[in-house]
């Protein structure tokens, strides 16, 4: 069983047996599913478990109570119950609910919407957006009346070459024909192709006749704004899967690359991270509303990059919960992005533009939202390029998550912040999330903390941001031996010669000095680590130094 997300949902059975059943709250989480791409509630199954409690079972005449009081409860959802079995004897019941055609509502006229692992109401204008956005069918799905096999055949033989090749496919889908792959993506149905298989594989002909085919213009702006140079991509003779890599080739801007003085000396970086730019441009073409009219412009400024695309976010995302949000507007164009490799997986895309960006130095992506278009804008410069020596050398060290590296790259570029700054600049609320940002850092010694609440304020230490050979300690507590003895290593190896009291002041205070003697002494018994001096004299380096 996965755990909850976009499409999962878990109850507790309580939910529905309980003396006071909260049937508004089952309705509203039906509502969500039906509004979105559908999905299924787990009833019977408490957050954050996996497994139904022990010898749980279902009373047989829940299941009918539980299909009449949604039916009674909501409008335009179709939720069907059914009798689950889990791994360890247990009763569950899946509800599972279907993508509704029509917009769905509770009776009393509430509108809800899955985003994310969240539920959200849609209040207000929004309301005739969710049906505008809304047709019976998904624009990825109509027919084109282009007939099956009016390919372009050689943007058919790359596609069955990246799905073949791909680590992300399982193997029962790699074994299927060249024509069940079709159909298996949504890029046919009987004998014509889908309008997302024209997108993907028709000819330029036929692409051009959708309308909605994605046209670029990457413009090029000097320091006064005027223009000086243009490329542009408006043929439709490239797919979007195409123009991804035909853009990067082409625009030679991102290509281009400065130098930052490091010390005494001076390292060549990019003008613009590759994976960044890439990722830009995947959410511009995978996320657009392909029902709309519009070109996508990239505007390359002196300093910046700005990717604006016509159309507005998905409804639930905005640029404050950017971040945490993920709701996908072209569902099959998006895993096909992603089997072929060209995307992350869902809801993490954001996730690697702030970890990039921050952890070199650079400030974090900015997006915009107007009345019919959508803006992210990118620095050019590294703005500190200690930060970026500081993130390499820590996560070298400690190996970061990637959460870890985002929280170390936002502090690092500033003085301090406080809990609420530090909350609202990563979208978290509460300090159980932002525990979860922070991660291992202050246990490394990395971040630092003064004051209590809210007016908590997180900084790093102003020493570990000068110079490249950063002092760091290098463990934490509860740490098992062979990591241990590995680290012990890593430091002889930055630090030889030193004195047992220098290893454990780098490595961590907390260890206790016997844990420390013992991983020393099995070293220095399999020849690894060579003891000289006795005692308190006593001296440690590696048998060969590199």
């Amino acid at each position: 069983m996965t755990l909850e997300d976009q499409h999962t949902d878990y109850k507790s059975l309580r939910t529905i047996t309980g003396k006071s059943v909260d049937w508004d709250s089952l309705a509203k989480d039906c509502v969500c599913f039906a509004n979105s791409a559908g999905g299924r509630l787990l009833i019977g199954i408490e957050d954050g478990e996996t497994l139904p409690p022990e010898k749980q079972v279902v009373p047989p005449e829940l299941l009918d109570r539980l299909r009449k009081r949604i039916g009674e409860l909501t409008v335009n959802v179709q939720a069907l119950p059914s009798l689950q079995h889990a791994a360890n004897g247990a009763e569950f019941i899946e509800l599972m609910i279907e993508r509704s055609p029509n917009v769905a509502s509770t009776r009393d006229g509430r509108f809800f919407l899955r985003v994310g692992d969240s539920c959200q109401p849609v209040l207000g204008d929004d309301v005739m957006r969710l049906a505008n956005e809304r047709p019976g069918r998904p624009w990825e799905s109509m027919d084109s009346s282009v007939p099956r096999n009016a390919v372009d055949a050689e943007k058919f033989a790359r596609f069955l070459q990246g799905i073949l090749t791909s680590d992300r496919v399982k193997d029962a889908v790699k074994e299927k024909s060249a024509d069940e792959l079709l159909t298996h993506y949504g890029l046919a149905q009987g004998n014509t192709l889908t309008r997302m298989g024209v997108l993907l594989l028709g000819t330029t002909v036929d692409r051009r006749a959708l309308g909605t085919a994605p046209l670029v213009q990457a413009i090029k702006y000097d320091e006064r704004g005027q223009k000086i140079n243009k490329w542009v991509w408006d043929d439709c003779a490239l797919s979007p899967v195409e123009l991804v890599d035909a853009i990067w080739r082409e625009v030679p801007d991102f290509r281009e690359s400065y130098e930052v003085a490091e010390g005494l000396y001076r390292r060549s970086v990019p003008a613009y991270d590759e994976k960044v730019v890439r990722e830009l441009l995947v959410n511009a073409l995978v996320h657009r509303p392909y029902t709309q009219l519009g070109d996508i412009y990239l505007n390359l400024h002196p300093e910046r990059l700005e990717v604006v695309n016509p159309g507005r976010l998905p409804l639930g995302v905005t640029p404050r919960n950017i971040l945490h949000a993920s709701r996908r507007r072209n569902e099959a164009l998006a895993r096909i992005f992603h089997d072929l490799g060209l995307m992350e997986r869902e809801g993490t895309g954001f996730d690697l533009m702030y970890d990039r960006l921050l952890s070199h130095g650079r400030p974090a992506p900015v997006p915009e939202e107007g009345a019919d278009w959508v803006k992210v804008t990118i620095q050019r410069r590294i703005v500190k390029p200690e930060v970026m020596r500081l993130v390499m050398e820590a996560d070298e060290r400690f190996q970061l998550t990637q959460r870890e590296r985002i929280t170390l790259g936002v502090l690092a570029q500033t003085e301090g912040i406080t809990a609420r700054e530090f909350g609202a600049l990563l979208e978290t609320e509460g300090a159980d999330e932002l525990a979860v940002w922070l991660g291992r850092l202050e246990a490394m010694a990395l971040v630092q903390r003064a004051g209590r609440t809210q007016g908590t304020r997180y900084f790093i230490a102003p020493a570990l941001l000068l110079g490249t050979d950063l002092k760091l300690p290098t463990t934490l507590l509860r740490i098992e031996p062979h990591r241990l003895m590995e680290l012990v290593r890593e430091d002889l190896r930055r630090y030889p010669r030193s004195k047992i009291g220098e290893i454990i002041n780098r490595i961590g205070p907390e260890l206790s000095r016997s844990q420390l003697k013992r991983a020393l002494a099995e070293l220095v018994n399999h020849s690894v680590v060579v003891m000289e001096g006795e005692r308190n004299g006593a001296r440690y380096r590696l048998a060969v130094e590199k």
